[in-house]
């Protein structure tokens, strides 16, 4: 599967705000927003004060939208389309697309520091899905759906970290999680304000509509 192999703070830096693709190290002062703060993109030199278009606008925010879900643009554009398929605003259903693929959940249920952290648990075979082995990270999930991670990969360190830091800071009230069994829940398909993402959706739909 294609995916993002380069550094991920670049990624924040060119947007400006941390979009928590590093686990622990986002949390910290070694964050490189929290070290350099705003001076524009990497390389930003000759960085450019002008104000931007509305083009410009848009494609921002979709770029951001992409990063923060490590989705490359043919998969964005697959869940746009199926986003304009389902009733309501198309905007707000491809943000609750994105929240239910398989990584996205892993990542909110606690048991991944990072999307790609929760991305590499489902490729290798560390996530069961309703009682079955689930290696697929861009299946989208659906109420009443079960999340268990397997038995042997409990005790992975890095999973540990990532189940202490989710209980410190909380999970979404549309996911119910036993950390006792590793297992976890979707009861419901989260409402706009459940998703903290730093989007403007309809920058995305005002992009693709062109």
């Amino acid at each position: 599967m294609a995916r993002y192999t380069g550094p991920v703070c670049r990624l924040c830096r060119r947007e400006g705000e941390k979009l928590f693709l590093k686990g622990d190290r986002c949390h910290t002062p070694k964050c490189a927003i929290e070290r350099r703060g705003d001076r524009g993109g990497p390389g930003a030199r000759g960085f450019s004060r002008r104000r931007p278009t509305e083009y410009a606008i848009q494609l921002r925010e979709k770029q951001k939208a992409r990063r923060i879900y490590g989705v490359l643009e043919r998969q964005f554009r697959r869940h746009y389309r199926m986003a304009g398929k389902q009733s309501g605003p198309r905007g707000e259903r491809l943000l609750q697309l994105l929240e239910l693929r398989a990584d996205s959940v892993v990542y909110r249920m606690g048991f991944g520091l990072s999307r790609a952290h929760a991305r590499q648990l489902i490729q290798h075979g560390h996530i069961e899905l309703n009682s079955r082995k689930h290696d697929i990270p861009s299946a989208v999930l659906g109420v009443g759906d079960r999340v268990r991670l397997r038995q042997k990969s409990r005790n992975i360190d890095t999973v540990k970290n990532a189940m202490d830091r989710a209980e410190a800071l909380g999970r979404p009230a549309w996911l119910s999680v036993d950390p006792e069994s590793f297992e976890g829940t979707i009861n419901a398909i989260p409402d706009r304000n459940q998703i903290d993402a730093t989007l403007n959706e309809q920058l995305i739909v005002e992009f693709y509509s062109r």
